[in-house]
C-alpha cells in the first residue's frame, strides 16, 4: 500500500470523506480509474476504484475487502494524565497509534496541568498515525474524565498504573500475562495524589515500575505501551 485512506463509512457509503479527497485528488492528483485502498479504522481494508474524482467527495466502486490479519491479539487502553504542553500528548497518541493502541483516555487527575483537551485534533492525528503506519484500527480516543470516575469503570483484563512514590512496586513482567487485555493509568507531571495511589490500589490496580529513571508523563506512557507489545513477542 503506497497510500491508505480513511474513510469510516466506507461499508454504507462509497466516498472518501472531504478531507481524504482533497489529499487524493490535489496532493496525489489521482483521477478517475486510479486504484486506492481505504481503511474503516476496524481492521478491513478496502480496493476500489476512483469513479468520480472531486477535490470534495470522491465516490468510489469497492472492488475488494478484507480483513487485515490482527498485528495484535489483545486489547491495550491507556489513561493518561494530559500535560500542560499539549504537544507532548500529540506525540503520544501519534507513537502510540504506530506502536500498536485501542483505546487513549485522557484524566484529570488532583495534580493535572491540563483541564481540558481537544479531541478532533488528537483524533486526526490518531488518524493521520495510523494511515502512515499501514495499519487498520484506529484508537479509540475519549473525552477528558475525573481519576476517580475513571477508577471505577469496568475493565476485563490486567489493571496497572505507575507512580513515582518510593512504595513496593511490581515490574510488568511479573504481572502481565501474554494475551492479556491492560489498561494501564499514567500520571500527571506532579504525579498522583496519596489518595489517588490509595484509590487505585483499592479498585484493583497494581502499582507497576517502568524503570529507575524517572520519565515525563508522555514517555512513562509510551514506555508502557511499548513493553506490553515486547511481553506479548
Amino acid at each position: 500500500m503506497d497510500h491508505l485512506f480513511y474513510a469510516p463509512d466506507i461499508a454504507i457509503n462509497p466516498e472518501l470523506p472531504e478531507e481524504e479527497s482533497q489529499h487524493c485528488i490535489r496532493v496525489l492528483r489521482l483521477k478517475e480509474g486510479d486504484e486506492i485502498t481505504i481503511t474503516d479504522g476496524k481492521g478491513h481494508l478496502y480496493l476500489a476504484v476512483l469513479k468520480e474524482a472531486h477535490h470534495k467527495h470522491c465516490h468510489i466502486d469497492i472492488t475488494k475487502k478484507w480483513k487485515q490479519e490482527p498485528l495484535w491479539d489483545f486489547y491495550i487502553h491507556i489513561a493518561i494524565a494530559p500535560t500542560k504542553n499539549i504537544d507532548r500528548i500529540e506525540w503520544f497518541v501519534e507513537k502510540a497509534t504506530e506502536i500498536g493502541i485501542n483505546e487513549i483516555t485522557c484524566l484529570r487527575c488532583r495534580y493535572s496541568e491540563r483541564r481540558e483537551i481537544k479531541l478532533q485534533r488528537l483524533h486526526k492525528i490518531a488518524i493521520n498515525a495510523m494511515k502512515q503506519s499501514q495499519k487498520t484500527i484506529l484508537p479509540k480516543i475519549n473525552e477528558m474524565i475525573d481519576f476517580q470516575d475513571f477508577i471505577t469503570t469496568d475493565f476485563e483484563g490486567v489493571k496497572l498504573f505507575g507512580h513515582c512514590q518510593e512504595n513496593q512496586k511490581h515490574l510488568i513482567k511479573d504481572i502481565y500475562k501474554p494475551g492479556q487485555n491492560a489498561l494501564l493509568l499514567i500520571g500527571p507531571e506532579g504525579d498522583f495524589s496519596d489518595k489517588e495511589i490509595n484509590d487505585a490500589s483499592a479498585a484493583g490496580f497494581y502499582p507497576v515500575s517502568l524503570g529507575k529513571s524517572r520519565l515525563r508523563t508522555e514517555t512513562a506512557a509510551l514506555v508502557a505501551c511499548h513493553t506490553i507489545h515486547v511481553l506479548n513477542q
